[in-house]
């Protein structure tokens, strides 16, 4: 019973964390909205890819990948052009101008973090970082597996229905 009562506290936590996730939101420029913000993200990270990488990093269906596309190739911040190897495919690309948005996001994030990190020691943030990435890298596997074949789960107390927000500083 300890055990499911430690749980149960770790989805409380996660539900709590969604006032974390909307405290960086509101950060983003009103041009540039938490969608954006992955793709520039990703693309910045991970260097030019097609769209269809683009959607699986964002874990989101290439329908929600394309209004994010549409949105920041409409700003001038990627390009979208042919794919050598697949003359129906897109590769995107980081322009000079999203390279600067990204920096700026990122500048700005990291800025709001270390205001509210301010009274943490560099090694508990340290620990959280690789808590965080250890976390997230638990669920990667998730992705291949079909929900049929998952166990099932506790419901969570706080659910987003929108997959597509995703914060700069904490996007795969």
């Amino acid at each position: 019973m300890a055990e499911q009562a430690r749980y149960e506290e770790l989805i409380r936590q996660f539900s709590a964390f969604g006032a974390v996730r909307r405290e960086m939101g509101r950060i983003l420029p009103s041009d540039c909205p938490s969608g954006s913000a992955a793709v520039l993200t990703l693309l910045g990270r991970h260097g030019d890819m097609r769209m269809s990488k683009l959607a699986e990093l964002l874990a989101v269906d290439m329908s929600v990948t394309s209004r994010h596309v549409a949105h920041v190739a409409e700003r001038g911040w990627i390009e979208r052009s042919p794919d050598p190897a697949d003359k129906r495919s897109r590769i995107l690309h980081l322009t000079p101008a999203g390279r600067d948005r990204m920096d700026e996001l990122t500048r700005r994030t990291s800025d709001m973090l270390a205001e509210r990190l301010s009274d943490w020691t560099d090694d508990e943030v340290g620990q959280l970082t690789r808590l965080m990435a250890r976390l997230r890298s638990s669920f990667d596997d998730c992705r291949t597996v079909h929900p049929e074949s998952r166990p099932p789960t506790a419901p969570v107390l706080e659910r987003s229905t929108d997959r597509s927000t995703r914060t700069p500083a904490i996007t795969t």
